[in-house]
């Protein structure tokens, strides 16, 4: 398997505001491949008569799968490849369903030089309509020496 590599930022790199996303259509495969992958196979995900049912009306993606979007951002694009997560904090604000384009954007908020931490906000939106924020805590690489 070959593995493009963009470019990275270093801590030193980095200045507050700085902003970078992603976006993704989730396709039925998506569902399907997170739950084969997770073990989650809650039926809200996979059935349409049970999530019929439910408050949603319809299947809805799971809300893990969204935040991958926020991982896919700080893994590929800031601070990209070499980033490590400390921590994440979700706020699930509403349903993605088959067929949205979930946009996910990262902005950072603050700057810990002792350690090489870099706190960003978080959220995904939807047709311009958050459906999920939070905050993470990453360890971003100095510059080799």
């Amino acid at each position: 398997m070959t593995i493009m590599t963009r470019k990275a930022y270093f801590f030193e790199d980095l200045e507050l505001g700085m902003e970078a996303s992603f976006a993704k259509t989730v396709t039925e495969a998506d569902i399907v491949g997170f739950a084969e992958v997770t073990g989650d196979k809650n039926p809200v995900h996979l059935d349409a008569d049970f999530a019929s049912r439910t408050f949603f009306k319809e299947r809805i993606a799971h809300g893990m799968l969204t935040a991958g979007y926020i991982s896919a951002v700080f893994g590929m694009e800031l601070p990209g490849p070499g980033a490590i997560y400390v921590s994440q904090t979700l706020n699930f604000k509403g349903p993605v369903r088959i067929g949205d384009e979930v946009i996910a954007k990262v902005t950072l908020a603050e700057l810990f030089p002792a350690k090489r931490r870099a706190r960003f906000d978080c959220v995904c939106t939807v047709g311009g309509k958050p459906v999920l924020g939070g905050e993470a805590i990453l360890m971003v690489p100095a510059r080799p020496a």
